[in-house]
This record gives C-alpha cells, structure tokens and sequence, in this order.
C-alpha cells in the first residue's frame, strides 16, 4: 500500500518531535560508570550483560572484564549484571555529575539460567524467571562451539533446542517444525517467516556469525503476531563487545569432508567483524562468506543436488548503528544481508524409495534452470527508545523492512512446459510498545506493557519466466495489544495479555498454473480465479502463573494462543472454484495449555520439565492426492508432549547435560471428535535425545563432546500398492555424534577444530524417510571436519 511510504518519514518526525518536547538538559553534566567484573577467584569475565534496571540501556563488558556506561544523569542507578554461567548480581550505584563512579564486581560461577535475560517474552528486557512458559536461549558461547563444526544455523538449532525438529542437511527447513507446529522466525523481532506462502526456506536467513544469541518461546503465542502456532526464534544480533573506539575479529576456516572418496568437498570460511564505542556512539559491523565444499555421504558417494548446501556461496553482511542521546534516550539502526546462492554442477540420479538412494552425477551439461538458493535477504530496523518518559512510562518505536526472494529447483515435467518457482516477499512495519510500571500495595507491583502493530506484507510464488504459481497477496495487519504483569508477593509473577488481529489480504485475480496429474498422466489447472478481499479478525489472550521463591524449584502454568493465516498462498493455488469467497481460508487458531518446572540446586545441577497439549479446530496440514499435488487438510488437531533437559557441573572444569523431548499429534479427519488419524512426519518429528560433556583440562583448552539420538516413528501403514505417501514414510533412529575443541595460544589468538559426524554413521535424515518419495531419498553427510583460526585486536 502506498501509505507504507511514509512510514519511515513519518517515524523520524516524531522521533524528532519527542526528543524536541524532552526537557532540557544543559545544565546537568552528565556522569558515568566504569567497572570490571571478575569470577569469585579473580578471573576477567567478559561478555557479561551489564544494564541499567528497568530501562533499556546497558552494555557488555570485554575481554578483559571492563565497562563503562556514560551520558548518566546524576542519581542512583541499580546495576543488573547477568552472563551464561554465572549468577545475577544487582549493584547499586551513586552518579554524580560531571565525575566517574567505580565499581568492581565478583559474580559466582553457576549452572542456572533462571538469571538471562530475554526480550521476546514480553517484548521488553525481563529475567527469565518472570517467563511463565518453556523457553530456550542459546548463547554466544554455544553459537561459537557448533559453527565450528557447521556454520548452517539448522544445525545450530537441532542440538541446542529442545522440541525442535532435526534439521534437514538441505537449503530448506521444511519438516523443522516447534512442537509439531509452524514456528515464526524473528531478527531483532523482524519476521523473517512467510506465512502468506510458507516455503520452508524462514530458518537460514542469517548466517550464525551476526547472532549474539537466540531466543526461542516455545508453544502458541500471539505476542508477535501472525505465524506462531509452535512458538517464535528469534535470532538477536550481535551488539559491540569492547569500549574501545576499535576492535576487531578475524576467523579463518577450512572445511573438508573426511570420508572414503573426499574430492571436490574442500571449502572456506572467511569472517571479520569490528565494533567499538565513541563517547555517545557505538557500532558493529561484521561480514561474512563461505564457499562449502561438495557433499559426500559416509561412503564417499555425492548426495543428490536436490535442495543441496554443497558448493554454494553464502554471503552475509551485518551493520548496525547506536546512538545514546542520554540516559534515557537511544536511537539505533539496523541492516543484514543475506545471500546464498548455489553452484554445484551436479544432476541427480533418482533412486528408489527404500532401496537405493537418490544421488548426484557430474555433468559438463549447463544445470537448467537458475541457481537455487536465497538471492537475497534484506533486513532494516530503525529503533527508538525513550526510559521513563511520563510517569514512569517507558517508550519504544520500531519501524523495520524485510524483502526477501528464494528459489526452488527446476521442474521439468512437473509444470506444463518445465519452470522454476521462487518466493518473494516484501514487508514494512511499525511496532509501538509502551510500558508503564504499576505499585498497587508494598507487595503488588507490577507493570501493563501495552502498544500496536501495524504490518505489510505483499507476498507471491511464481515461475523464472513469470507465470504465478499463487497471485499477488497483499496483507495489511492493524493489531493492538496489551500484556499485564503483576509480581505478587515479591516471588508469585502472573501475566496475562490479549491482542487484536484485524487482517486484510487483497488477491489479485489470477489463473491456476496447469501442472502434472501422475494418476491421469496429464496435466489439470488453468481455472481462472477472480482476486478480492479476505477479512479476518479474532481476540487471542494468554494467561500465565510462575512461582520463583525457591532457587530449586520454580513451576508454571499457562494458557496461550496463536492466530495464523499460514499457507494460504497453497489454498489459492489449489482452486477447483472461480470464486476465490468459496475456499475454505479460515486462520487456525491454537490453544496451547502448558505446565513445567525449573530450578537450580546448590549451584551446580540445573533442570527444565515441560509438558503441553495444543488444539485447534482448523488444521493445516499437507495431504498427497493421487495426482500428486498436495492439499490443505482443514480438520481438528491436537498435539501434545513434554520436554525434558538437565546440566549439571561437577567442578569449573567439568560440564555434562542433555535433553530428551517427545511430541505426537492426531487430526480428527472426518470431524466426529475423534482424534484417530496420525499427523505426518513433515509435523511431529520422531523422539529426540540430546547429549554433551564439556571438559577445560586446562584454562586455554576447551573440549566438547555432543551426540544426537533421533528415534523411531512407524505410525502408517503403506497404501494397497504397497507405497506411502508423503509425510507417512517410516522413520528409523540415528545416532550423530561430533567434536570440537578450542585452543587459546595467547589472548588474542585461537585455534579450533571440529568434526561432525564423528563415527562416519552412514543414515538417512528423516525427511528422506518421511517423504516416501523416490526424489527424496538421500543419505546425509558423512564425516566432515572444519579447522578455523581466529584473531582479535
């Protein structure tokens, strides 16, 4: 919509317009605080997230420990110092103005993670002990172990994320769903998914060397917006590590496969990254590019090109800007990259499903078609904050842009006359969120977290030569919201919220594309369908209890749903009717009931216990017709399981842990209230046991340890033909197990080594199983390792 345009104008002139009814501050000289924060044995930490209680200013300490938080008026500040192994400190702290306050800090080391702090909970910093549902955060630390044995974020995610399906090994994440349902893929809260036409491509849009962490909610929520019927990831980038005016990274990485056959599957890893901080000023800006090497099963055999990572160049470019006007006031833009585009010079040679796989020739003939990949992801965040701007209340404006493009590999039989499909999708935004804090009584306080939304997305799926697979999808998202948190008692925090969606989409008018029928052996499609609007609205609320008296044991319960108009771009491109008012586009909505526990005992164990039940009355799950086009099932669902992890650290040199997580869904497909069908494979993954031992033998040298067991699935029974149809395949259990290590040869110098798939498992992931189609059947990767050098000055 042409209003879009001026949003970005629109949101400067108020900003300006803030900061110009702001009261003056001359005549205050504004202070500062500097401080180093230390282990309880005397040891710098870095990385510690140091942060200004209540308000969104902070910083993170470097290398050696040291921060420092200028433009302070004068007064007394309570300092919140968190970091992944250590437990929270709070300091207070006298400003004076015009001068430099001190302060040294000792944090002792812990196993717990009830002190992080997240954002996407409530859209606001808060400790993850005020969080009434499961959630997981992935810290830097970790981002750093697993790319040094695969830089693809899937990968990151499938060993770090309880609930989580296993990755794919492909460019797309298909199958890769949260708790048996579609999760929504955030940056910086930017959505990255496309729910209009979910192409399974939302996960890999950024490479892991731009995230400072990841933040994933798990089960139904609205807090976001449309799309998260699983729950929400979001990847946050990296913020400056120093309080230099400049400092710098560079990593050095060679990757090569380490099977039997070996040739072609040498790649590189080239990254740099520089940040600082200048008086009110500070930056990061970090590039990356990677050129992966040919992919080879644990026999040394290609795998097929089909949505294949091998041979391909990934680019990704992360710049962001931060200006502290005051203490109160910050202003912050934001811009990434993202490209990966394929160059591999392989055809596939199609097996047979369950008998010999699928795998990849060379040819000297051109590959037709474009190369698949993502082209392009383009993110852009300009973020405006103002603390205790009237009464307490505090003040946040986002506006934000996202276009993004992916394409799918060349079909030559499957639309009439060969193509290629691609997905592009353009999004602008404003986010509005207000906080004001509440005292109510000396033991009920509290605050209302409160604003709106307002979203374009003009999504669409067509071919290379132009034809539209689905029509132009132009969706306008007007959303008010408002969430409550009362902290009762000082120790019994209860939240509850509710959000508006009031959704138009306007489709153009537009002709299905004819493509192939396998049981008639010609083509069906070309029914012209005529474009209108769609309108939908609906109230989603959740409601939330978490205790947190106890260190050791801190339960929840909580009820929450999510709104989703997902895959509708499938619907329409499935019409059997002219009258787009007779298709059956209703949104699903999830109601997602959860209950768990978490706590740290003495320090030194820590746990998590999950478990949930989610409905909805409307489904949207693919089922294969006998044309071998897919439909939408729109039937009741239910999905249910439980999560559980645990750490434990024996001594600072030692840590071991893992997870266990289990899900099972069921579609009531003749609507009689009876849940009696199975939902497939490309929904609920099969049982997935995780497992770690990190061991420091020395103060420079760290090794790690970790295994992968996905289990078996066998929920359906082949067809009278004696095949399965998609998403019903058998799968069959795996065990993955990988190294990495990390050498420190001096402060500035680092060497790591890491190999995935240590023992050479020859497998099949489990899309290959799931999907039951010849096409599909491709073995995984086998041994590959990745050598890396990093440098910082």
């Amino acid at each position: 919509m042409k209003k879009f345009t001026y949003i970005l104008p629109l949101f400067l002139l108020v900003a300006v317009a803030v900061l110009r009814l702001s009261p003056a501050r001359a005549q205050s000289i504004p202070g500062s605080i500097k401080g180093k924060v230390t282990s309880t044995d005397g040891q710098p930490v870095s990385m510690v997230s140091v942060s200004l209680k209540n308000t969104k200013a902070g910083t993170i300490t470097d290398e050696n420990g040291e921060f420092i938080l200028s433009n302070l008026e004068a007064g007394t500040y309570t300092l919140l110092f968190t970091a992944v192994g250590f437990g929270a400190i709070e300091r207070q702290v006298l400003v004076n103005g015009g001068q430099a306050s001190s302060l040294e800090v000792a944090m002792p080391s812990t196993i717990e993670q009830l002190s992080e702090i997240v954002v996407t909970a409530s859209r606001k910093p808060e400790s993850v002990q005020e969080v009434p549902s499961a959630m997981t955060i992935v810290g830097r630390r970790q981002i750093q172990e697993q790319i040094a044995m695969n830089a693809d974020i899937t990968n990151v995610l499938q060993y770090t994320v309880p609930g989580l399906a296993v990755a794919t090994g492909r460019s797309s994440n298909t199958g890769q769903t949260l708790r048996g349902r579609q999760v929504l893929v955030l940056v910086d809260g930017v959505p990255q998914s496309t729910p209009l036409r979910n192409g399974g491509r939302d996960l890999r849009t950024i490479d892991p060397s731009a995230i400072e962490r990841i933040e994933v909610i798990k089960g139904a929520t609205s807090i976001y917006g449309n799309g998260a019927d699983g729950g929400i990831i979001n990847y946050i980038t990296k913020r400056p590590d120093t309080n230099q005016p400049l400092a710098g990274q560079t990593w050095v990485g060679l990757t090569s496969g380490l099977t039997p056959n070996n040739a072609e599957t040498m790649g590189y890893r080239l990254s740099q990254q520089f940040s600082g901080r200048s008086d009110k000023f500070d930056y990061v800006f970090n590039g990356t590019y990677e050129r992966s090497g040919l992919m080879r099963d644990a026999n040394g055999v290609a795998v097929s090109p089909f949505y294949n990572t091998g041979q391909m160049n990934n680019y990704n470019v992360l710049g962001k800007l931060g200006y502290t006007i005051n203490s109160k006031q910050r202003v912050e833009a934001m811009y990434n990259y993202f490209a990966a585009k394929s160059d591999l010079q392989y055809v596939e040679q199609v097996g047979k499903y369950g008998q010999t796989p699928t795998i990849g020739i060379p040819t000297s003939d051109a590959v037709p078609g474009t190369p698949q990949g993502t082209p392009y992801n383009h993110n852009a965040t300009l973020r405006y904050s103002f603390d205790r701007l009237v009464g307490g209340t505090g003040l946040e404006v986002v506006a934000y842009a996202q276009s993004f493009r992916t394409v799918y590999g060349y079909e030559a039989q499957f639309f009439e006359g060969g193509g290629q499909s691609n997905i592009v999708s353009d999004k602008k935004g404003i986010r509005l969120n207000l906080n004001t804090p509440l005292t109510l009584t000396r033991n009920l306080t509290g605050e209302l977290l409160y604003g709106a939304d307002l979203l374009n997305d003009q999504t669409a799926q067509k071919l290379q030569d132009g034809r539209f697979w689905t029509p132009n999808m132009n969706m306008t998202n007007l959303a008010p919201y408002a969430q409550l948190k009362l902290d009762l008692f000082r120790n019994l925090i209860l939240k509850a919220g509710a959000r508006f969606e009031n959704i138009n989409v306007n489709v153009s008018d537009f002709s299905t594309l004819k493509t192939y029928n396998a049981a008639r052996n010609s083509y069906d499609g070309g029914i012209f369908v005529g474009g209108g609007e769609l309108n939908y609205s609906a109230f989603v609320g959740n409601v939330g209890l978490r205790y947190s008296g106890l260190e050791a044991f801190q339960p929840f319960v909580s009820f929450s749903q999510a709104f989703s108009i997902n895959e509708l771009g499938r619907i329409l491109r499935t019409a059997q009717t002219s009258i787009i008012a007779d298709l059956k586009t209703e949104p699903v909505i999830v109601n997602n009931y959860e209950a768990g526990v978490s706590g740290t005992i003495s320090r030194y164990f820590h746990y998590d216990v999950a478990y949930y039940q989610s409905f909805s009355q409307l489904g949207a799950s693919f089922r294969q017709q006998s044309s071998g086009v897919f439909e939408i099932v729109r039937a009741p669902e239910k999905v249910w399981g439980y999560e559980v992890s645990a750490d434990v650290s024996p001594t600072k040199y030692l840590t071991l842990g893992g997870s266990y997580s289990f899900v099972e869904g069921q579609t009531d497909a003749n609507n009689d209230g009876t849940y009696e069908t199975y939902l497939g494979g490309d929904r609920i993954m099969a049982p997935k046991t995780t497992v770690y031992v990190r061991i420091q033998p020395l103060p420079a040298l760290v090794l790690n340890v970790n295994a992968l067991i996905s289990g078996n699935r066998d929920r359906f029974e082949p067809g009278t033909n004696g095949l399965y149809t998609y998403g019903r395949g058998p799968v069959e259990s795996f065990t993955l197990v990988n190294f990495n290590g990390s050498y420190n040869i001096n402060p500035k110098t680092t060497l790591s080594l890491g190999v995935e798939n240590l023992l050479n498992t020859d497998y099949y992931p489990t899309i290959s199983l799931w999907a039951a189609r010849n096409a599909d059947y491709i073995k995984a990767p086998g041994r590959r390792g990745m050598f890396t050098v990093s440098y910082k000055f």
